[in-house]
C-alpha cells in the first residue's frame, strides 16, 4: 500500500526522534513517503496532490489544524485519511480511540490498515470549508483567535492552560456572552427551528462527540453526534456564569445532561442551517479561527471521506 506521511514539524508532539520512529514503523511493509508542511494550508495541497497521485493513504502528524487541512484536501476522492497524535489536544485522534502517544497511535493505526478498517464517513461544513468534529461560531471561535494572536510557541508549550486562559479572559473583556448577536435555522428553510431561528450568542456544530477535551476528560456537548449521523447542533441563548458553570458540569459528566440549563437548545440529526448575524460573528473549524461572517451556511456531507478507524472505535454510531 502506498502511504503519503504528512508531519507538521511545529506541532507540539512532534520530535525528530518520534518523526523518525513513525517512519520506520509505517515503512516496514508499506511504499511511504514523507512530506512537511512549511505553511498554513499547505497539508490541504500535500493531500490534494497524493489523491491525484493514487497514493492510498495520508498519514497526518500533527495537530486538528492539519489534519482538517489534509481532510478538505481529499473530500471526494479515493484516497484515505488516517490521524496521528501531534498536537496539544488532538480532539479528533482521541475521539477515534487512538493512543495519546503518537507512537503507539501509529501500532494502532496498522493495526486498522492491515485490517481494511477504512470507513466512508460524513463531514460538516461550514461556508463551504469542511469540518471533522466540530464547527464554533461566536464564543470559542473568539477563544480561538486570542490563542492564535498570542503566537505559536506559546501555544506549542502552554496547551491546555492557554485556552483555558483566553477562554476566561475573552468572557471577561472580548465577548457580549449575554446578548444574542446572531440566530441559527436548522433546515435549509428552518422548518425545525421557531422562525426566525434560535436566538444565540454561541453554537456549535457537532460531527462527533465529545466537543473537546480538558486534560483526559471529554466534554460532551452532543452524545448522539457520530461520523455515520447527520450534525448535532448546540445553541447557547446566553453564556451567564449560571449557564456555563451548569453546562459544563453536565458535559463533564458531573451532574445529569437533563440538568442542563434552559439556556442551552440541542438539536440531533441536522443536514443543514443557516446563520444569520447583525455583525460579523467568528468562526473556528476543527480548532482553527477561519474569520468572521454575517451568515453562515451549515451543511452535512455524506459520505464524503475515507477514513482509517482504529479497530473497536467509538467514534461510530
Amino acid at each position: 500500500m502506498r502511504l503519503l506521511l504528512v508531519v507538521n514539524p511545529s506541532a507540539s508532539s512532534v520530535t525528530a526522534r518520534t518523526r523518525i520512529v513513525i517512519q520506520k514503523a509505517l515503512s516496514a511493509d508499506h511504499r511511504l513517503e514523507v512530506a512537511a508542511t512549511t505553511r498554513r494550508g499547505h497539508a490541504t495541497r500535500l493531500a490534494q496532490g497524493a489523491a491525484n497521485d493514487g497514493i492510498d493513504v495520508v498519514v497526518v502528524l500533527g495537530g486538528d489544524g492539519t489534519l482538517n487541512e489534509a481532510a478538505n484536501g481529499l473530500v471526494g476522492t479515493d484516497t484515505a485519511l488516517a490521524a496521528l497524535p501531534g498536537g496539544s489536544t488532538n480532539v479528533f485522534a482521541r475521539t477515534l480511540g487512538l493512543p495519546d502517544d503518537p507512537v503507539e497511535a501509529t501500532g494502532a493505526l496498522l493495526d486498522a490498515v492491515e485490517a481494511a478498517s477504512i470507513h466512508r464517513v460524513g463531514l460538516g461544513s461550514v461556508n463551504g470549508r469542511h469540518f471533522l468534529f466540530h464547527a464554533g461560531i461566536g464564543f470559542d471561535a473568539a477563544v480561538v483567535e486570542q490563542v492564535e494572536r498570542r503566537g505559536g510557541l506559546l501555544k506549542r508549550f502552554a496547551g491546555h492552560p492557554l485556552f483555558v486562559a483566553a477562554s476566561v479572559d475573552t468572557w471577561v473583556r472580548h465577548y457580549d456572552h449575554r446578548r444574542p448577536t446572531f440566530r441559527v435555522a436548522i433546515g435549509d428553510d428552518g422548518e425545525r427551528a421557531e422562525a426566525p431561528g434560535l436566538p444565540s450568542v454561541f453554537a456549535v456544530c457537532l460531527n462527533t462527540d465529545p466537543y473537546t477535551y480538558l486534560g483526559t476528560r471529554g466534554l460532551s456537548l452532543a452524545p448522539a453526534a457520530a461520523l455515520d449521523r447527520p450534525l448535532s447542533v448546540v445553541s447557547f441563548r446566553d453564556l451567564r456564569l449560571g449557564t456555563v458553570a451548569t453546562t459544563m458540569a453536565a458535559a463533564a459528566g458531573l451532574r445529569a445532561a437533563a440538568g442542563r440549563s434552559p439556556s442551552v437548545t440541542t438539536v440531533d440529526d441536522v443536514e443543514a442551517a443557516t446563520v444569520t448575524a447583525e455583525r460579523p460573528v467568528p468562526l473556528q473549524v476543527d480548532g482553527d479561527h477561519v474569520g468572521e461572517a454575517t451568515t453562515v451556511e451549515v451543511r452535512h456531507h455524506p459520505s464524503a471521506l475515507d477514513l482509517v478507524v482504529p479497530l473497536g472505535s467509538p467514534a461510530l454510531a
